[in-house]
């Protein structure tokens, strides 16, 4: 390989990053491919099934249209935005503007990255859960700003403490992550909880921002609060949304935030300077997915997933593994036995059972003691995983 002739040294911006975490379990996954390994993967939570054929026929349709080919504004269609609105009103009972409310986005992985650009300056600081979605913190980094990691522990049912958040920390910070139903932990949070929210936030002067990809994830007939649902929310956040686990759309990358009319400016003037908006054929995509009657579909598709959640738990536990049925999410959050780490958990149910699952520790310090594993391959598959898993389990109670 021929060296560069120009200097080439990364920005230490991207010094200070840690190899993105996805990536490298990809990568262990090849070698083991590589030597002949059949892997079972309950790594990456990719939905396996199709988008619904409706969404599919009515990008085909707009993508025909010479109309759609042209450069799309930032702002999106006024049908998409109203589709969101009216979505936003019916699914959750939040009313809100769609003209000032409701902005496109190109996935909502984008808009957490571009959120900190917008209200984050070199020193502010930022509130993250740990563990949390890895991009809250390279966002931040990204940004220039300093990340305060809240632990979420399982004594709390992996809800932050705000009042262990010292004074200091609480007078620098200008931004807040949040996520329910959580990744990586499939916790979810009440009402009562997003209320204490907005209280802390207005105390502080926070924004809050909820990442709500997983609320259309939920089983035995649970709903998830959003957390814009609460009086007051609006004042002070903005929540992020995700065709990619509502509606199996992962590889279209097609989101919505909705909330406070500033917020929602800021980040506007952001996406304005560093992308073209979204392709009009894909916004129409998701407006057949926000209109149309999927009813059925969805029960259809949380009835596999509560299938594979109830063969994945019900295994690990019958081989003495005790693990928690999640009420929401596509994930389950395992603890481990004492005296095996994370690392060396991942590693050894890759080497010796052939199944990918992810570390805790990828998704922060106090992921350490956990794996994540996804319900995002074929029952069968499940099925697998929890025989190859037993072994290896009985390994580590013979330690």
């Amino acid at each position: 390989m021929p060296r560069s002739a120009v200097t080439t040294e990364l920005a230490g911006r991207l010094k200070a990053l840690p190899p993105y975490l996805f990536v490298k379990i990809d990568n262990l996954k090849r070698e083991m491919i590589a030597k002949g390994v059949d892997v079972v993967d309950l790594g990456i939570g990719d939905p396996d099934t199709p988008t619904p054929q409706p969404i599919i026929d009515a990008c085909a349709r707009a993508a025909s249209d010479p109309a759609n080919h042209r450069y799309p504004s930032n702002l999106g269609l006024d049908e998409f935005r109203r589709a969101a609105a009216a979505w936003m009103q019916q699914r959750y009972g939040v009313a809100c503007d769609p003209a000032t409310e409701i902005l496109p986005l190109l996935g909502s992985k984008e808009a957490i990255g571009h959120i900190p650009l917008a209200f984050v300056n070199p020193g502010d600081v930022v509130l993250a859960p740990d563990p949390c979605y890895p991009v809250y913190r390279f966002a931040t980094i990204l940004a220039g700003g300093t990340v305060y990691s809240m632990p979420l522990v399982e004594e709390r049912g992996f809800l932050p403490d705000y009042d262990a958040i010292p004074a200091d920390v609480r007078r620098k910070a200008r931004l807040m992550f949040l996520n329910y139903p959580n990744n990586p932990t499939a916790a979810v949070a009440d009402e009562a909880f997003f209320k204490r929210t907005v209280k802390f936030a207005k105390a502080n002067d926070i924004i809050v921002v909820h990442d709500a990809a997983y609320l259309e994830v939920a089983f035995d007939g649970y709903r998830p609060p959003s957390f814009l649902s609460i009086e007051g929310a609006k004042d002070v956040g903005i929540e992020f949304h995700s065709f990619s686990k509502t509606f199996n759309m992962t590889g279209w990358r097609i989101g919505w935030a909705v909330g406070n009319a500033d917020v929602v400016a800021g980040l506007l003037k952001v996406k304005s300077n560093l992308d073209s908006g979204m392709f009009r054929a894909l916004q129409h995509a998701g407006i057949e997915a926000l209109t149309a009657d999927l009813s059925s579909w969805r029960r259809d598709l949380i009835a596999l997933y509560t299938k594979r959640r109830d063969i994945l738990c019900g295994g690990l536990n019958a081989i003495g593994w005790r693990v928690e049925k999640p009420k929401a999410s596509f994930y389950v959050w395992a603890r481990l036995p004492d005296g095996i780490t994370s690392a060396d958990a991942a590693t050894d149910l890759l080497e010796h059972g052939g199944v990918v699952a992810i570390p805790g520790t990828g998704y922060g310090d106090a992921g350490e003691g956990y794996v994540r594993m996804s319900l995002t391959l074929p029952t069968d598959r499940v099925e697998e995983a929890v025989r190859r898993i037993a072994p290896v389990y009985a390994r580590w109670q013979s330690k």
